[in-house]
């Protein structure tokens, strides 16, 4: 029996999931890593396939903008497909070789994957000639959106589980005007499951589906990020050594075992920086995010939570950067490497 590794990865900004995905290909063809199933949340996002027409996005890009949508194009199949909050994405990474290698066999048993786990909650759905995906007789449930290179796949699929379906309503979802779009909650009257109970429903299919031991894998790192800001709304940020990467980066740091974040943050701005904030001075931003770090193959998947808090005065390095610089939040958010951490400093700042 195959193995399949399983990473629950809560929310990830769609940039740091292409660069994840990519990670995960390349270790997948030099035999680094098993098949495996990413499950994550992504912030609101629009993603045009190959095949997509810009028509097919219906409001303009400030109102998309004002409410928060990103729009990415991307080398998946498809047209135009919407993520967002309340919504399962899944990406499985699978070797189809030697004897998985048909495109549209691998398609429908994605399709498979999501028809059996609406019928675990009584949801009948199925397929529909001529059109990926799941469908319900009210209308899709799950969007496929797949890429296949050297027969290892990315992309996947997207569950509706408590997704807001007005969303939907700035784009013609696949290039299909006249179907609607449904999700569980629209779907159950009543016990409407939370969205990690579903993915664990997900980690059991997909074992049944692709006949597939499945194992999870708790994420290699857990780290808090934390923005410092002065009065005048300038962003620190520290430059790595190169033997640690040479990139600039917010502050950031590991927990370490019997800490909680808070404590690790506290604890991480002063032997980093010097600076000895209060605890009630460290504001959490409420914002937590997964991201595969470096460039190494196999990746190291950081689970990191966002703190912000107000300095006065120069930092004092510690052996792990060689350098700082006070930016303005322009010059920060076009040298921070990782989306996560470009969102933790517009939170920080906003807030």
């Amino acid at each position: 029996m195959r193995t399949l590794h399983l990473r629950r990865l809560g929310r990830v900004e769609y940039d740091d999931g292409l660069a994840m995905q990519k990670l995960l290909v390349e270790s997948r063809a030099q035999g680094l890593v098993p098949d495996t199933l990413l499950l994550l949340e992504h912030p609101r996002v629009i993603t045009l396939g190959r095949g997509a027409k810009a028509g097919n996005i219906l409001w303009p890009s400030d109102v998309l903008a004002a409410r928060g949508f990103d729009v990415y194009e991307t080398d998946r199949g498809g047209d135009v497909t919407y993520h967002g909050p309340g919504q399962v994405v899944g990406y499985p990474i699978l070797d189809l070789k030697p004897d998985r290698k048909d495109v549209r066999k691998y398609v429908a048993s994605v399709e498979e994957l999501m028809i059996r786990v609406a019928a675990e909650y009584g949801i009948e759905a199925g397929r529909v000639a001529g059109r990926t995906g799941v469908w319900n007789a009210a209308g899709k449930l799950g969007a496929i959106g797949v890429h296949i290179s050297r027969w290892i796949t990315s992309h996947g699929f997207a569950f509706n589980v408590h997704t807001d379906l007005d969303d939907f309503s700035a784009i013609v979802p696949c290039g299909i005007s006249d179907a609607a779009v449904v999700s569980l909650e629209s779907l159950m009257e009543e016990d409407v499951p939370a969205l990690h109970e579903v993915e664990e429903v997900f980690a059991l299919k997909a074992g049944e589906v692709w006949e597939a031991e499945v194992s999870e894998v708790a994420p290699e790192l857990r780290t808090v990020s934390v923005t410092l800001i002065r009065e005048d709304g300038r962003v620190l940020l520290l430059k790595r050594t190169p033997e640690r990467g040479g990139f600039w980066q917010i502050l950031t740091g590991r927990i370490e075992a019997g800490e909680s974040p808070l404590q690790t943050a506290a604890r991480e701005v002063h032997e980093e920086t010097g600076f000895s904030p209060r605890l009630d001075a460290l504001r959490d931003l409420g914002y937590a995010h997964s991201f595969a770090l470096g460039v190494r193959t196999p990746p190291l998947f950081v689970h990191e939570t966002a703190f912000a808090a107000q300095v006065e005065g120069e930092p004092r390095l510690s052996d792990e950067h060689e350098a700082h610089r006070w930016c303005t939040p322009e010059e920060a958010l076009q040298l921070l490497p990782y989306a996560g951490l470009k969102r933790a400093v517009r939170l920080a700042l906003a807030s």
